[in-house]
């Protein structure tokens, strides 16, 4: 079989909202620069999250272990606990890659207005994956999904979306 008759047989990617969440963060812990770069640990303080098939609340003391390379770029890697609005927990998952432009980090470094900047102007893109011993919501231990980030007062926000 050819490299053209394989391709023509893979199903193009289709994606549909899985939800949208909104994670509170506590105040930056810096661990200072290490071997691989500034590692920064942003401690969730809870959230809220809605989709078509599930909504709820980040439950607080999740977080994101950061990693800053020097060409400004940050390394996610992110644990979450969510609670479904009927009471089911769910473990998140999730890597990504944070790229903030050189023209755009000086405008980042005021967390009281960082938020304010366009998300157009950076990269913010995670790959989010789910854990659930709940019946009702197994069916998110088979999703693979795709994020795009934006920064929001107070803390950080993605719309999910479930890779068909």
């Amino acid at each position: 079989m050819s490299i053209e008759t394989r391709i023509k047989s893979v199903e193009t990617i289709r994606t549909a909202a899985l939800f949208d969440i909104v994670v509170d963060l506590k105040a930056p812990v810096e661990f200072g620069d290490g071997p691989l770069g500034r590692r920064v640990l942003y401690g969730a303080a809870g959230g809220s999250f809605e989709g078509p098939r599930l909504r709820g609340e980040v439950v607080a003391g999740g977080g994101d272990w950061a990693l800053f390379r020097p060409d400004g770029t940050m390394l996610l890697d992110v644990r979450l606990t969510l609670r479904t609005d009927d009471g089911e927990l769910v473990h998140m998952t999730y890597q990504g890659r944070w790229v903030i432009p050189a023209d755009v980090r000086a405008e980042m470094s005021d967390p009281a207005t960082r938020h304010r900047i366009d998300p157009a102007r950076y990269y913010f893109r995670t790959n989010p994956l789910f854990e659930t011993g709940s019946t009702r919501y197994a069916w998110l231990d088979d999703v693979v999904a795709v994020g795009t980030g934006y920064l929001v007062d107070g803390g950080v926000a993605y719309h999910v979306e479930h890779v068909l």
